[in-house]
């Protein structure tokens, strides 16, 4: 296993019908670069299932957590974000993880929690095709490819993009703020 990230703290928000590849290939890719990583949930200790019936069990509820805690945020896809963007705790983590500068990494349709966070004005992202306009209605400079990297806002577009994805965190964690 590498050390390439060790010491660094990662949060991924889980909930019901997230997409299920988006959670848990970049969870275990980043703890196979050494990170450890932090799943939470609207409640803690709880197994959420994925839309394809993959579980995952929460590690901590998302109201116990701070941003201060760790280096970066992940917002896996499927249907979760639309009911977690409802979250007023969901939205002020991920504007504390944008203004400090931390990695914030959405997926398909992770990307509507950065939109509810009004974080995306003026950030070059992609996403899943069905979040475009929201997106461009959003601010954001909308392109279509397999991942986006914006200093420190990483974007991709659907399970198929994953190792890039994963490629573009680790350039943003290990590198501090990606290309522009």
């Amino acid at each position: 296993m590498s050390t390439q990230l060790a010491g660094q703290r990662i949060l991924i928000l889980v909930g019901d019908d997230y997409e299920d590849l988006e959670l848990w290939y970049p969870k275990l890719r980043l703890i196979e670069a050494g990170a450890s990583v932090v799943v939470a949930g609207q409640k803690g200790g709880v197994v959420y299932h994925g839309k394809h019936g993959y579980p995952c069990r929460s590690d901590v509820a998302i109201d116990e957590v701070e941003a201060g805690d760790f280096h970066g945020i992940i917002l896996p896809g499927g249907w979760m974000p639309d009911k977690l963007r409802r979250d007023a705790k969901v939205l002020s983590l991920t504007q504390e993880f944008a203004a400090a500068g931390k990695l914030v990494a959405a997926i398909c349709h992770g990307g509507w929690i950065p939109i509810s966070a009004q974080v995306y004005r003026g950030v070059r992202v992609t996403g899943s095709p069905g979040i475009k306009d929201d997106l461009v209605n959003a601010g954001a400079e909308f392109e279509d490819a397999p991942v986006v990297i914006d200093r420190h806002f990483v974007s991709s577009r659907r399970p198929d993009d994953l190792p890039a994805f994963c490629q573009g965190m680790l350039e943003v964690l290990t590198h501090g703020s990606g290309r522009k």
